[in-house]
């Protein structure tokens, strides 16, 4: 029994791969521990519990009774070296850390779902606004109207297509006087070419082809006022009026959405009032303020721009009319005088044949 006690202690020694002892921490510690147990009890022979390192008790040791000894069982309470407690306390903090739950800060919201609550929004407006547009047809809802601002609008509209006409005609004649200007000048080339060719009617030739040649410039130069008078009339139709009339499609959207909040606020409040219907009462009232706000803004923008382009309207068309109308007259006067002036009053100024052409130098 005595002889078994240094084998345990012997069999125990940590040996590296050279045969040396390993001077580790791990074999400092299990040193110490042999030196605290009593005699005839072997390391083999013992239990050790380790605790977190936050726990009151550390390293304890359970000691069982020595085989073939009639003594009563011991237990001793061993406090490890401080490189093996600073081991224990890294790996039970590791430990913790690795299997402790992971919190976020802030929770991450689900685009799937936004979009999911836009879509609800747009088809709840859009069933709305489809209602309200049929009860309107039929004749059973009510709208809001505006007498004179409906007025405008609609006079607003049919000018628009009274100036579209105009524009029509106009742009017909510059094309049927281009035509003749064109006409007029290749007969002018026509009757200078048989002036030189034919000396007995030389004179006569070259009266008319100096004729058709004068007419194909004034022409040009009432054709350039004629485009002038188009491309602005053009910018007011298609611009300006198009601006907005624009405007009062988005002005007429805000009446409808206005006047469907307001219907389903109407039959909400003529039936019960619980505590089921109070919350939808309450949030109908607010759509319906968010709408008539929005019908008000509208309303008043569609008001400002119907000012201004009745101002701006009167002030081009002015300056247009005069133009066409002295343009054609001193063209048709062969007054070229006249026409000359006229454009320089309203400082139109026209291309010069070929001025748009490349130049030789260019072409190579």
């Amino acid at each position: 029994m005595a002889q078994e006690s240094p084998k345990n202690s012997a069999a125990e020694i940590p040996v590296t791969s050279n045969g040396q002892l390993e001077d580790s921490h791990e074999h400092s510690f299990n040193r110490d521990l042999k030196c605290s147990l009593p005699v005839g009890l072997g390391l083999s022979e013992t239990k050790i519990t380790s605790h977190g390192f936050d726990s009151t008790k550390e390293g304890v040791v359970e000691a069982g009774p020595f085989p073939g000894s009639s003594a009563s069982p011991k237990s001793s309470v061993i406090s490890p070296s401080s490189a093996a407690a600073s081991r224990l306390a890294g790996q039970g903090g590791r430990a913790q850390q690795k299997s402790g739950p992971v919190l976020l800060a802030d929770e991450v919201k689900n685009p799937a779902m936004e979009k999911l609550e836009l879509v609800r929004k747009w088809s709840l407006n859009t069933y709305k606004c489809t209602r309200q547009i049929i009860s309107e047809k039929l004749g059973r809802g009510s709208r809001t109207v505006d007498l004179e601002l409906e007025a405008q609008i609609d006079i607003l509209r049919d000018n628009k297509k009274k100036y579209e006409n105009i524009l029509k005609l106009a742009q017909t004649l510059s094309t049927q006087l281009f035509q003749m200007v064109h006409t007029q000048r290749q007969l002018g080339d026509a009757f200078a070419d048989l002036s030189l060719k034919s000396l007995e009617l030389h004179e006569e030739f070259g009266y008319n082809a100096d004729t058709q040649k004068l007419l194909a410039k004034n022409g040009e130069t009432l054709l350039g006022a004629i485009n002038f008078f188009i491309a602005s009339v053009n910018t007011l139709v298609n611009k300006t009026i198009e601006d907005t009339l624009l405007t009062v499609k988005q002005y007429e959207s805000a009446r409808i959405e206005y006047d469907a909040y307001r219907t389903d606020l109407e039959e909400l409040n003529l039936g019960p009032r619980d505590a089921n219907t109070l919350p939808k009462i309450e949030q109908s009232q607010q759509l319906f303020q968010v709408h008539k706000e929005k019908y008000d803004k509208m309303r008043n923008d569609v008001s400002i721009k119907l000012k201004f382009l009745e101002e701006n309207k009167v002030k081009v068309l002015h300056n247009q009319l005069v133009l066409f109308h002295n343009a054609i007259a001193a063209y048709f006067a062969g007054n070229q005088k006249q026409l000359e002036q006229t454009l320089k009053q309203f400082h139109i100024k026209l291309k010069t044949p070929g001025a748009d052409a490349p130049s030789w130098l260019e072409e190579q």
